[in-house]
């Protein structure tokens, strides 16, 4: 009895350890630009499961809040929404671990800014040069802004 409880939690260990890996969250560096790859987590797909193994000491009175505001349209909705539970600062670490994607013709300033090394002029100039037909569009004025790593990175970010 005892060899099967443990053969199952570690398939379940498993399961899980896969279905992160297998999934196309884009990793960074945190705001201290330590070299640590954090996975970033879509805000509008994210489990409860995944916010408790993703962000250590992450309270699970929050999850619920988390998935409450579902879906997010931009990060200031973030923001303000979990402001109303932490302080700025506990939504600023938050933030280090999960992002909204990202609509390229519809997105605001703070949220194209999710995207590493796009600061607010760029992001800006990105929304300045709007319609862009396609995500390939929008794609190629953005890598007029960013590196080919960050450009990665904005792939896995954007929605629909």
């Amino acid at each position: 009895m005892k060899k099967r409880s443990v053969f199952i939690l570690l398939v379940s260990l498993c399961m899980i350890a896969l279905s992160a890996c297998a999934s196309a969250t884009p990793t960074v560096t945190n705001s201290n630009n330590n070299t640590t790859n954090i996975v970033k987590l879509n805000l509008n797909t994210l489990t409860g499961d995944e916010l408790t193994a993703t962000i250590t000491g992450f309270p699970n009175r929050m999850i619920r809040e988390f998935l409450e505001y579902r879906p997010y349209a931009s990060i200031q909705q973030f923001r303000r929404e979990i402001g109303k539970y932490v302080g700025d600062t506990q939504v600023t670490e938050y933030e280090e671990y999960v992002y909204v994607p990202i609509s390229f013709n519809d997105s605001d300033s703070e949220t194209l800014q999710q995207i590493p090394g796009l600061d607010g002029t760029e992001a800006d100039a990105l929304i300045a040069g709007r319609p862009y037909a396609t995500q390939a569009d929008f794609l190629t004025k953005l890598n007029e802004y960013v590196s080919a790593d960050e450009l990665e990175i904005a792939k896995t970010y954007l929605g629909e």
